[in-house]
């Protein structure tokens, strides 16, 4: 690693790995509370996930991922793909039932799938992916070459996460949020950091650099992350670390050109080449996304 020309950063190309849209109507998002979420309390589509790119600087489009355990939700993600602002879609499948059938349910737009993720974090049972009648489901996956985003919270890594990692070395395990470390708790953030080492410590894992302005102190002031990143690009390095908005989500914290400008200003120690990699390399990678974006 090296020090940089922050500038520079701008003109590196970007790919947003994790953003939502959502009809409410279809979709329906109990989370949202409107009195503390009034920035969330409608619906999101693609235009406005295109504005939200052009004012973030995100060049190389989005993937967006499920909101809902809802296979209707995925069908309507896959079809809003459109290779330019929508890249492909981390939808959800029932890690129970058979992976194929529910690939043929989307037709042709299943080529469009290029991972899957379960709400860990709200599931009412916090073990819920490590049940054995998942297990097959999880190998099914590797053959797909689909990855599994994880969405946990911080004290479900190290049983969870890590037991995944562990047991399915063939299956890609993406972390949402760098796990949601617990910023303004010193005891659980302790926790967090060996959990996370334990995790990155499993080669079939990467981490997003997602979603943790919401809990932080200043969302505008990169140094109240630093430490969180900074332990998370040691952990996995930056060829195994990508870049996500988590918008429209991240309008409770400043907003996806916020953060934006944050993931800038936190891998300025990073080398060109390590933040092409952080910016859009491994998002490409790891989704199976190919090149640069182009007109379907």
């Amino acid at each position: 690693m090296s020090g940089t020309d922050p500038d520079a950063a701008q003109a590196l190309p970007l790919l947003d790995t994790h953003a939502h849209i959502w009809s409410r109507a279809r979709t329906p998002q109990p989370w949202i509370e409107p009195a503390t979420m009034a920035p969330l309390d409608r619906d999101f589509d693609v235009t406005d996930l295109a504005a939200a790119q052009r004012a973030a600087g995100i060049t190389e489009g989005a993937v967006l991922v499920q909101s809902a355990h809802d296979p209707a939700e995925t069908g309507d993600l896959l079809a809003a793909v459109d290779g330019l602002v929508v890249r492909g879609v981390v939808g959800w499948v029932d890690l129970r039932a058979d992976l194929d059938l529910q690939l043929e349910s989307w037709g042709p737009d299943a080529r469009h799938l290029v991972g899957v993720r379960h709400l860990a974090h709200q599931d009412p049972d916090p073990w819920a992916l490590l049940a054995d009648e998942r297990r097959r489901s999880f190998a099914a996956l590797a053959g797909h070459e689909l990855p599994v985003d994880l969405v946990l919270r911080p004290e479900q890594l190290r049983p969870v996460g890590v037991e995944l990692a562990r047991r399915h070395p063939g299956t890609l395990l993406v972390l949402d949020h760098l796990g949601n470390p617990p910023l303004a708790d010193e005891q659980a953030f302790a926790g967090w950091r060996r959990a996370l080492a334990e995790f990155a410590a499993h080669p079939n894992t990467t981490v997003k650099l997602s979603g943790i302005a919401l809990h932080a102190a200043d969302h505008a002031d990169p140094e109240s992350m630093r430490d969180a990143v900074d332990h998370a690009l040691g952990c996995f390095g930056a060829e195994r670390t990508m870049f996500g908005s988590d918008w429209p989500v991240v309008e409770l914290a400043g907003g996806a050109r916020t953060w934006t400008s944050t993931v800038r200003a936190l891998t300025q120690q990073l080398s060109r080449s390590e933040r092409r990699a952080v910016f859009s390399e491994v998002g490409r990678r790891i989704y199976r996304l190919g090149g640069r974006r182009a007109a379907p």
